[in-house]
């Protein structure tokens, strides 16, 4: 597992003995998250005066708890299950102290105190560590499954294991937020782990096609969402809305096409009319000239 420790601020304690100071100590504040290492580190800086600095004893507690977390004394280390010296080859001249827990979860979240002894000198500090835990990817489901038309409807949006206590928003087409119009709950397990449950009433007549839930962290950052399309309803010969507007977007070209064809073929029709009747015209007005001819003739032979 990956190891955790985020630096915040820097806590300094001093080591004073008999009117000297043989060391200085610095610790992190640190984050962890749920189900992997993290790191409460605490580091020994010797002065010069001091450079053979030994560390006699060392003592881990956590606030709120009686038992010590650590203990190094007399040449010997005693832990609880789960925690350890960061470096495992930890001895008395080594000047890092720094804890490690193996397994973090929600409870492990709190004040640590440690307390050592270096030669005849003695330092006490607190460091904090803050633990969080992801949200899972959203579940939406509706109330009822099958959504009719004309009828209310409830959108239901859960996540699970997150902590701090997180939050789930709801936005609508266009970006349109409506957590306002939403009712959520957040219950926390035994595991110290949050589950977010939240409702949203769609009233008959103002239902979108699309709904997206999406969890929020105790920082206001967005984890996870998903996204809930509504379909349409499908219709009596068992054509649904969808397959009816892409039926509708071929339809559409086909009848324009079929207009241009249909006009082509009346122009073409009247053009030929046309023409028709001019040859006609021509063939007659030739008739009635041989016409004349031929009576001119016969004049002329009488």
């Amino acid at each position: 597992m990956a190891l955790i420790g985020t630096l915040f601020f820097i806590f300094t304690a001093t080591c004073v003995g008999a009117n000297k100071v043989f060391a200085t100590v610095q610790c992190r504040e640190s984050f962890g998250k749920h189900g992997q290492q993290s790191l409460l580190e605490c580091v020994v800086q010797p002065t010069v005066m001091a450079a053979d600095t030994e560390i006699e004893i060392v003592s881990w507690t956590k606030e709120g708890d009686k038992k010590p977390l650590l203990v190094f004394n007399d040449g010997k280390t005693k832990s609880q299950p789960g925690y350890m010296f960061a470096e495992p080859s930890w001895n008395k001249k080594n000047m890092n102290v720094s804890l490690l827990i193996t397994n973090t979860t929600v409870a492990h979240a709190g004040v640590y105190k440690c307390w050592l002894k270096i030669n005849n000198g003695d330092a006490e500090w607190t460091t904090n560590l803050k633990v969080t835990a992801k949200y899972s990817k959203p579940i939406i489901r509706s109330v009822p499954e099958t959504i009719p038309q004309n009828t209310d409807v409830a959108l239901i949006c859960d996540s699970d294991g997150g902590y701090p206590k997180g939050a789930i928003h709801w936005i609508v087409e266009h970006d349109t937020e409506w957590t306002k119009s939403s009712e959520m709950k957040a219950e926390q397990g035994p595991n110290g782990l949050f589950h977010l449950s939240s409702k949203l009433t769609l009233l008959r007549g103002s239902i979108f096609s699309k709904y997206t839930c999406v969890v929020v962290n105790a920082s206001g950052g967005i984890e996870e969402e998903t996204v809930f399309v509504i379909e349409d309803e499908p219709r009596p010969d068992g054509q649904g809305g969808e397959k009816s507007d892409s039926t509708s977007k071929i339809v559409a070209p086909v009848v324009v096409i079929g207009s241009l064809i249909i006009g082509l073929m009346i122009l073409l029709l009247y053009r030929r009319r046309r023409q028709n009747g001019h040859l006609t015209s021509n063939s007659s007005e030739e008739e009635e000239e041989e016409g004349l001819r031929n009576k001119d003739d016969r004049s002329s032979h009488v």
